[in-house]
């Protein structure tokens, strides 16, 4: 019998809202257990070379000042096997050489924060500086690019009677979350427990082990909150693995917390691209080929790749697809997955060539997109397990009024101001991931359930509870959901929209095993109202087990656990994540619309409406899913409009490492912006019908703000973010 549903699908406000709001919420900075130190990392001020000398003895002569690492000194950390992405990882102070401007080449330990930082500036540093190679535009790629094909489709393209050939720049993006990368580590003799900013508890946990050579359990991870990332915190990074081992070598906890500044070399980025489009088509919009040649930017040390081929496999029907992705290997820290990786990259130049097409072909660019609809994956040979995308086009047009957009470009005016109307798709992966969750219900009739995953902002203990709530029959306030903790069930990382899927279908499991568990003790007990009745109708809503056709016949958790002198029940639920060998293809989809102004005299450009249409699939909360999609409507505003890492080429300085040269979107650059959401399950995703949110919400927002500025303007800017400088 299924259960009643009264928690998923409500706009329920978050659990730990208060707590955050308060201050009472501990992140990882706030913890200070006794005797810790802080720890202040000395940079590198050259992008390449080696290290010639340390003179620490003017830091060390500070009162305060406990120790200054270094290569010199620090000690050798056990072999490991290659990295997270393929190459070496950054090891600290394990030699002599400096493979990027900020990489840490020591780091002072001190009694207090301020004596550490002035210290951190005295300890004088000499290098035998190297040429630096930083700009994508002028370096060669690596040798092996990554490659697809299907068709000809250079042959299609020859023969195409419409054809493009574009190329699309975007920029480097920093993440730059509000709470700064930290950590506290303490040793109690061979076992290490820290309290870190990290999106991936199991994973810092193998990363940590795997670099001091001790057994997983041995290493103990808390992370039960996360002030955003976007991505940064989805690894363990260079600065985590060093607190580990000062604190090892002072033999006190140790408290490290990058600086803004540091954030820019220490935690990734989003990497630049150039992406060369070449698009055929027939005379009526219908696709025949495309050919698509990707360069980004890496570090030496280690290659980082993303989804950025996926979109322009699959997205639109052509039968004639070719596809290089090559890396060009820099001497810059290694890039890391932002928002929407790959996908959002990807589908600014695919969608932006649509656009272009559609004008060439005097087409609506919605038409083009609905006429170039495919009916399975291409790439795959699969059916798409749902494919809403046409449903998300027609509700997006008539929320926004498509209608009244004017094709011809620099043709509508609000006084000085130059009004234009942009659309553009999104799709991204449906990732799942094996997890477990356990689940607690105690004789008072409140339910604790636990598991290792995080929470960096899009309110994943609410929507567990959500889920939790339901499955056990009982309200929210009943049911507590604790994360962040690596002695909790595994979980894997909150990154790539996995964790409503992964997460929550073990969270459904474990509690639909402990309700069938009080269900069954109900139904064998002869002092029990329930006794004899069929635990096939037998469903539970409000903490009270009752008869569905008979719902006077029944008792609560509370009753059935007392007289059966149960202290508690408990279960674990386990998800195994997707099949190996998958019948479906699963992505979740958008439509974003959007609405710009340009100034004709200065080049300003201000976006007054957004409206973004979703295919992803059940929605838990639609208060959290609003909150998702506003939040990545105003990160696709600063990727179209505002956010440009700049690099000085001498020296690989990051010139603008500050939030008050790197722009990013405030209050006054948020328009008007609504989100809505194509109604249905995908319950061949996973057994909660979800699809993963967080990512594909800012998948397509840069393209329709570019297409809306050129229906503005006329002006087609191929290279984000879109200055006024390129529009005068």
């Amino acid at each position: 019998m299924s259960q009643p549903q009264a928690a998923v699908g409500a706009a329920a406000p978050r659990v730990d809202a208060r707590l955050r709001v308060t201050g009472r919420a501990k992140y990882a900075a706030d913890n200070s257990p006794d005797g810790v130190v802080h720890a202040v990392i000395v940079d590198s001020s050259v992008g390449r070379g080696r290290v010639t000398g340390i003179d620490p003895r003017a830091a060390e002569g500070q009162t305060g000042v406990l120790k200054v690492i270094s290569h010199l000194n620090a000690p050798e950390l056990p072999p490991v096997e290659g990295g997270f992405p393929p190459g070496e990882p950054l090891r600290p102070f394990q030699d002599d050489r400096v493979r990027f401007f900020g990489q840490p080449v020591a780091v002072v330990l001190a009694t207090t924060l301020e004596v550490a930082q002035h210290a951190a500036s005295l300890v004088e540093v000499a290098y035998d500086a190297e040429p630096v190679s930083t700009d994508i535009s002028v370096a060669d790629p690596a040798d092996e690019p990554e490659t697809y094909a299907r068709g000809d489709a250079d042959g299609a393209l020859d023969s195409a009677p419409v054809r493009l050939d574009l190329t699309y720049r975007m920029a480097r993006n920093h993440h730059n979350p509000i709470e700064p990368a930290g950590i506290v580590a303490r040793w109690e003799g061979d076992r290490l427990t820290v309290w870190e900013k990290t999106q991936d508890v199991q994973g810092t946990v193998s990363t940590l082990s795997g670099e001091f050579g001790i057994p997983p359990d041995h290493v103990r991870v808390i992370s039960p909150f996360v002030g955003g990332g976007f991505g940064s915190a989805a690894r363990a990074w260079v600065h985590s693995v060093i607190a580990a081992l000062a604190a090892r070598e002072v033999k006190r906890p140790v408290k490290l917390v990058l600086t803004r500044r540091q954030l820019y070399f220490g935690v990734g980025y989003r990497p630049a691209y150039e992406y060369e489009l070449r698009l055929g088509a027939n005379r009526q919009g219908r696709l025949t080929a495309s050919a698509h040649d990707i360069r980004t930017e890496s570090s030496r040390y280690e290659r980082h790749s993303e989804g950025v081929l996926q979109p322009g496999r699959m997205l639109y029907s052509t039968p004639n697809v070719r596809q290089a992705y090559r890396h060009v290997p820099l001497d810059v820290s290694t890039p890391w997955f932002m928002r929407g990786p790959g996908y959002s990259t990807a589908s600014y130049a695919i969608e932006s060539a649509m656009d272009e097409l559609a004008h060439g072909l005097s087409l609506d660019p919605m038409k083009l997109r609905l006429r170039n609809e495919p009916s399975d994956d291409e790439s795959r040979g699969l059916p798409f397990s749902t494919r809403r995308l046409r449903e998300c086009y027609r509700a997006g047009a008539r929320e926004f009024g498509w209608h009244r957009r004017n094709p011809k470009p620099r043709s509508t005016r609000d006084g000085d101001w130059l009004i234009g109307m942009g659309m553009a798709a999104g799709v991204y992966d449906t990732e799942r991931s094996e997890a477990q969750a356990s689940v607690r219900l105690d004789a008072d009739g409140t339910a604790l359930v636990q598991s290792s995953t995080s929470d960096m902002g899009p309110g994943t203990a609410t929507s567990m509870t959500q889920v939790a709530a339901d499955a056990l029959g009982l309200t929210m306030r009943q049911v507590t959901f604790r994360l962040g903790d690596s002695l909790m069930p595994p979980a894997p990382g909150h990154h790539g929209s996995r964790t409503m899927a992964s997460v929550g279908s073990a969270v459904q499991d474990g509690c639909d095993k402990l309700r069938k568990q009080a269900i069954t003790l109900a139904v064998k007990d002869e002092d029990s109202p329930l006794y004899g009745a069929d635990a096939a109708d037998i469903v539970v809503r409000g903490g009270r087990l009752y008869v569905k056709d008979e719902p006077t016949r029944g008792e609560t958790y509370q009753r059935l656990l007392a007289r059966n002198n149960r202290s508690h029940l408990e279960a674990m639920g386990s998800y195994a994540g997707a099949s190996e060998s998958e019948k479906f293809s699963f992505y979740a989809y958008a439509a974003t619309f959007a609405e710009v102004a340009v100034d004709a005299r200065l080049g300003l450009v201000r976006v007054r409406r957004m409206v973004g249409v979703y295919d992803a699939a059940r929605i838990i909360n639609p208060r959290l899913a609003d909150s998702q999609a506003i939040g990545a409507m105003t990160g696709g505003i600063g990727q179209a409009l505002l956010e440009h890492t700049v690099t000085d080429h001498r020296d690989g300085r990051i010139v603008n490492a500050n939030l008050a040269d790197y722009l990013v979107p405030t209050h006054a650059d948020m328009p008007d912006m609504k989100a809505i959401y194509i109604e249905g399950e995908d319950y061949e995703a996973d057994p909660i019908g979800v699809k993963g949110l967080g990512e594909i919400v800012i998948v397509g927002v840069a393209p329709a703000i570019a297409n809306a500025v050129f229906n503005a303007t006329g002006r087609r800017i191929r290279e984000l973010p879109i200055t006024p400088e390129a529009l005068l």
